[in-house]
């Protein structure tokens, strides 16, 4: 596929920098992102705000509704409009997001219906798909009010599961192949023992393609002997959070290969500046 940057050359003497990072969170996406932009001259892109604040915040809004409206004293100042409601999102911060995603199994743990999971799920890569096309929106809007010509997308970790990477018509990476420079960081055999002790600890919801969730809902149930309203919600996204791994595995690597570069999380943990990151992607190009 043709890239934005075609060598180290051509990246290094570019006068405008624009990169996409993807990857499993947690492996340095938004730590470069914040780096860059802590030191002027980046505009730092958060696809996951986006998505959260622009094409998800009247859902999450909607639900925090929803749950205040069983409670009688604010269901009275609601109906009145005597309050109002809304998700707080910020750059570090997107746990309404994942919050609105939630988790099926037992109602009793907090868990939601396997119907409406999926619906969540739906409405999530809807938003994804959108706020990813609106990157080129962002790189004109960057330069036009505030001057950045360096540019740098935050992407979701679940943005391999919104693209086909074997499909050379694919519609949102051949948008973004026009505009970024595709970056992806792969994560070592330590890294994803890592991030599965992290997420033991504080698992999350995440999104993924409905065919994995599907196998995945179904092994889940076979293999513990349960009823869906019986699932512990914390119990099946821990579960199935090793098998994500190994699904996006090869779609992450798809990507990189057939329409961008690779750097590796134990090199993007030691990037302590601009240059560094420009030093980094420019070998990448080289190999």
């Amino acid at each position: 596929m043709q890239m934005l940057y075609q060598s180290a050359t051509d990246w290094e003497k570019a006068p405008k920098k624009r990169i996409m990072l993807f990857g499993m969170s947690g492996l340095g996406k938004t730590y470069l992102s914040n780096l860059l932009r802590s030191e002027g001259g980046w505009f730092h892109y958060s696809v996951d705000y986006r998505i959260g604040t622009r094409y998800m915040g009247e859902h999450i809004a909607d639900n925090f509704k929803r749950e205040a409206m069983k409670v009688p004293l604010l269901r009275d100042l609601l109906m009145t409009d005597s309050v109002m409601i809304q998700s707080n999102i910020t750059f570090d911060n997107l746990s309404p997001l994942s919050t609105y995603l939630g988790k099926p199994g037992d109602p009793a743990k907090g868990g939601l219906d396997w119907d409406e999971y999926l619906r969540r799920q739906d409405q999530h890569r809807a938003a994804e798909t959108a706020a990813m096309l609106d990157t080129g929106h962002f790189i004109g809007r960057a330069h036009a009010l505030y001057g950045y010509d360096n540019f740098i997308c935050d992407t979701s970790g679940s943005i391999c599961e919104i693209v086909d990477p074997t499909d050379t018509t694919d519609p949102v990476l051949t948008a973004l192949s026009d505009q970024v420079l595709m970056v992806w960081i792969e994560g070592s055999d330590a890294h994803t023992q890592e991030l599965i002790r992290r997420f033991d600890a504080a698992p999350k919801p995440m999104c993924y393609q409905t065919a994995f969730l599907d196998k995945a809902w179904s092994d889940h149930l076979d293999e513990l002997n349960l009823e869906p309203e019986a699932v512990d919600p914390d119990g099946f996204i821990r579960w199935a959070y090793a098998r994500a791994l190994a699904h996006r595995q090869p779609r992450y690597r798809a990507i990189a290969e057939n329409w961008g570069v690779t750097v590796q999380a134990e090199d993007v943990a030691r990037v302590a500046s601009a240059h560094d990151l420009v030093d980094l992607v420019s070998k990448a190009l080289a190999r």
